[in-house]
């Protein structure tokens, strides 16, 4: 189902699609979808390597959230530009751009963790939230064939946002960690804590719909 229609309800989608398509009609020819790709993973490696190497030296923490406007340069230009320049390959698309999706999101998330800002534990419950949550997408799409983008109103745009917000606040000197029962947290690591379980909820009750759906759909026969 690769070329499922997308349905967006982020905050900033709107606003984000003008101005992704913006910059897809000003780029050089000689720049390609796949270009924007490349350019999201490795941004995704410099992220991850940028909040380990924060460990020695706080400042990392600017490169990082520089790094994080790369990735999201890379990570949404290559559709919009495949879409602007009528190029699209959409099962090529579909399955390139989940993959590297899953890739960079588990890059950004070990960094995370393996960075004095978040716990490891913390850092891979979000990645391991995140790739459930995406199966399910991916089986959505293919039950109901509608691409579904994100759950609720706050999506990958959204998240880069925070997460720089946080970077900088940090970076300043701005005092973020405290202890709980002399383990040592950051808000990092609560933020962290309530997006899992934010997913988790929202998995459930997503689920919970489908399954609704599903069996009006295929209501049981008796025999």
């Amino acid at each position: 189902m690769s070329d499922a229609p997308r349905d967006k309800q982020f905050l900033l989608a709107k606003s984000e699609a003008r101005i992704l398509e913006w910059l897809a009609r000003r780029l050089p020819d000689r720049v390609m979808p796949d270009h924007m790709t490349a350019l999201g993973v490795l941004a995704a490696v410099g992220i991850a390597a940028a909040y380990l190497l924060s460990n020695g030296d706080k400042a990392w923490l600017w490169a990082a959230s520089a790094l994080l406007v790369v990735h999201w340069l890379g990570d949404s230009l290559d559709g919009t530009l495949a879409r602007v320049r009528k190029i699209e390959r959409p099962k090529y698309g579909y399955y390139l751009d989940h993959l590297v999706d899953a890739v960079a999101t588990t890059l950004i998330g070990l960094g995370l963790g393996l960075s004095p800002w978040m716990l490891l534990s913390v850092g891979l419950v979000i990645v391991i939230a995140y790739l459930v949550l995406s199966i399910n997408t991916y089986l959505e799409t293919h039950v109901f064939g509608v691409f579904t983008l994100g759950y609720g109103r706050l999506g990958p745009t959204e998240a880069r946002i925070g997460l720089i917000a946080l970077n900088t606040l940090i970076a300043v000197g701005v005092g973020l960690g405290f202890e709980v029962g002399g383990l040592g947290l950051t808000v990092l690591d609560l933020i962290g804590i309530a997006i899992a379980a934010v997913m988790a909820a929202s998995l459930v009750a997503r689920a919970a719909r489908n399954l609704r759906r599903l069996a009006e759909l295929e209501p049981v026969r008796h025999a």
